[in-house]
């Protein structure tokens, strides 16, 4: 995340639909959810909770168990 000091403040993304949009094309770029996050982050301020409604949730794997016999 980059220096809270900066000088130059970040862009502001409210609007939904272009924040669906950068986040889409960030999506192209990252090579994982977590990059988006930091991408996103580090290059704009955004409502996070806006941001995580976009994102499709992370399920764990499941734990399968073995058969019974």
């Amino acid at each position: 995340m980059p220096n809270a000091d900066s000088h130059l403040p970040r862009p502001t993304l409210l609007n939904p639909r272009l924040l669906a949009s950068t986040v889409d094309q960030l999506g192209h770029h990252a090579g994982s959810r977590t990059d988006v996050w930091r991408l996103l982050t580090e290059h704009f301020a955004v409502d996070l909770d806006a941001v995580a409604a976009l994102l499709p949730r992370a399920e764990p794997e499941p734990h399968w168990l073995p058969m019974r016999r």
